[in-house]
């Protein structure tokens, strides 16, 4: 699900593959590359559910402007992962509202 070759960008450029954790599951990623952007490449599309109606949210504006790609990021909830660099051994998970875990949204 990656883009192998941009019409403009060209090739990406290699990067260090590295692990880190989504909802418990290791995955691989390129060191550097947003956070949503290695997510979508393992086909993780749903990044949060809204505190109001549960409805699940993705990328939008992948700029960092609005903020439905926050995620908890290493515990931290509301991190916008559109903009966030990966790490090897970073921690995500889903968001539930404006809380980090299931059981705490709304409060």
């Amino acid at each position: 699900m990656r883009i192998e070759n941009h019409p403009i960008l060209g090739e990406p450029e290699d990067a260090r593959e590295v692990f880190f954790t989504f909802d418990g599951k290791q995955i691989k990623g390129r060191e550097g590359e947003p956070i949503a952007a290695a997510l979508r490449a393992n086909g993780v599309l749903t990044h949060r559910y809204t505190k109001k109606l549960g409805l699940p949210r993705g990328v939008f504006c992948a700029i960092g402007r609005c903020t439905d790609c926050v995620m908890v990021v290493n515990g931290r909830p509301n991190v916008r992962t559109c903009v966030t660099p990966l790490a090897e051994g970073t921690a995500v998970e889903t968001q539930y509202g404006a809380a980090a875990r299931r059981g705490e949204a709304g409060k």
